[in-house]
């Protein structure tokens, strides 16, 4: 049966509950990453450039080696974002990650890696929003197996956040 107002499938396995069944692309937010030289002033000159092209970040996370760096982030605007900084020379790549409301309390987070584990799904990064969501911690995931790893959270009861929901927080 289709959820109309949740815009997903709902499947009745026996007895048991209802589980909300989304498309793959569905419950994927596009993670924009931004390669920067390692040098004083590099990280300043695309925030500024995000800044003068109206764009928010939303989350974001920097992985640095000696000579450069990876701005991941979660934008307001994700195409037009990638378009501004490629046209400003930087090489950028979009990454699937998943976006996931984990409970914000002593364990939470070991909660949901807990559970990642159980289905043998190995996380190769992740990092919270800048902002939250009511008592829930927002958290992206960059796991090797997005399908069985959104399926598995859904499955337990924890909730994904769509696109379209991150780029209004």
């Amino acid at each position: 049966m289709y959820d109309a107002q949740n815009h997903g499938i709902i499947k009745q396995a026996g007895s048991g509950p209802a589980i909300r069944i989304w498309e793959a692309s569905e419950v994927f937010v596009k993670q924009v990453s931004i390669f920067l030289e390692n040098t004083k002033g590099s990280l300043k000159k695309v925030t500024q450039l995000l800044r003068e092209n109206g764009i928010d970040l939303i989350a974001l996370s920097i992985a640095d080696t000696r000579d450069f760096g990876i701005l991941r982030t979660i934008v307001s605007d994700t195409e037009k974002a990638v378009e501004i900084v490629r046209n400003a020379g930087y090489a950028v790549k979009l990454t699937d990650v998943l976006a996931v409301a984990v409970p914000d309390r002593p364990g939470g987070l070991d909660d949901v890696l807990d559970l990642l584990d159980e289905h043998d799904i190995a996380i190769e990064y992740l990092y919270s929003f800048v902002r939250t969501s009511g008592d829930h911690a927002l958290i992206i995931f960059r796991v090797e197996n997005l399908e069985a790893a959104s399926e598995a959270l859904t499955k337990a009861g924890i909730q994904l956040l769509m696109q379209e929901q991150v780029r209004t927080l």
